[in-house]
């Protein structure tokens, strides 16, 4: 029996980074800044910081399983937000928690492929992801690389995130939404290009030259998440979102953390 919340709930599952800018740390900060309540299940341990990752350590999907059931016996959560993964087992595991639970309002993040362009998930593992948790997703939120690998198509422009947006739903996302806001030659604009079978839309902000811009991506799938609970629509959700992560960026330009590429400001004025 779960408890009435006073506050709307989202569950975060994902990667911890010792460093504090990217997952569950960003998911915790975005997810309060936005005005609903963060519970988690931690999926691998990094020994992270501003110049990079030094270490990984995997937590088995038992004990993710747990943590999951722990949060969902007791304070539960109609949201989730899902991200790094790392490995077959726990992907089996989210999903077949998801399943069991009944969540129809599933953010994954796709965590397979960094900024650069460096691969973060395996090729097996991606595969699962793709025909386990894929399927289950309310709206999916993958990078422009990610998007490609997803799409087995490679994306250069507006034009390229449509179509990869239109397979990657037709592999069972409800909504999708590609993010470009690190595609070379965007100019000026971040883009993101939304797609839920009937319509696209694109979701435009001013590119904020900044280097500190790491977690961007858990960062705003956990905002959209945080509106999500709140009841807003998924289109508002995103709008919102985006905003907030753009105002992040530019509060958090100097804030001068690390030597390497820093975290936002997640609670900007």
């Amino acid at each position: 029996m779960t408890s009435q919340n006073t506050l709307p709930v989202v569950l975060a599952i994902a990667g911890s980074d010792s460093g504090g800018g990217a997952g569950i740390q960003a998911d915790l900060k975005a997810i309060a800044a936005r005005g609903a309540y963060a519970a988690t299940a931690i999926t691998a341990l990094t020994a992270q910081n501003t110049l990079g990752v030094q270490g990984v350590y995997p937590i088995a999907a038992d004990f993710v399983a747990r943590q999951i059931d722990s949060v969902m016996t007791d304070i539960g959560a109609r949201v989730w937000k899902v991200g790094m993964l790392g490995s077959v087992d726990v992907i089996d595991c989210v999903a077949e928690r998801a399943v069991h639970y009944g969540i129809e309002r599933l953010v994954l993040d796709p965590v397979m492929v960094a900024k650069g362009g460096d691969r973060l998930l395996p090729e097996n593992a991606g595969e699962a992801l793709r025909s386990r948790l894929l399927p289950l997703a309310y709206l999916v939120t993958p990078n422009h690389h990610e998007a490609s690998v997803l799409a087995a198509s490679e994306i250069a422009d507006l034009d390229g995130m449509r179509e990869a947006a239109a397979v990657i739903l037709a592999q069972g996302a409800r909504n999708v939404l590609v993010k470009g806001g690190d595609l070379p030659g965007a100019g000026e604009s971040a883009n993101d290009v939304f797609f839920d079978g009937d319509c696209y839309r694109v979701f435009s902000a001013t590119r904020i030259p900044s280097k500190n811009t790491h977690g961007t991506g858990c960062t705003l799938a956990s905002a959209i998440a945080a509106g999500l609970a709140c009841g807003k629509p998924l289109q508002q959700a995103i709008d919102e979102a985006k905003r907030y992560v753009a105002r992040a960026i530019e509060a958090g330009v100097h804030l001068g953390i690390g030597s390497g590429h820093g975290p936002l400001q997640h609670f900007p004025e």
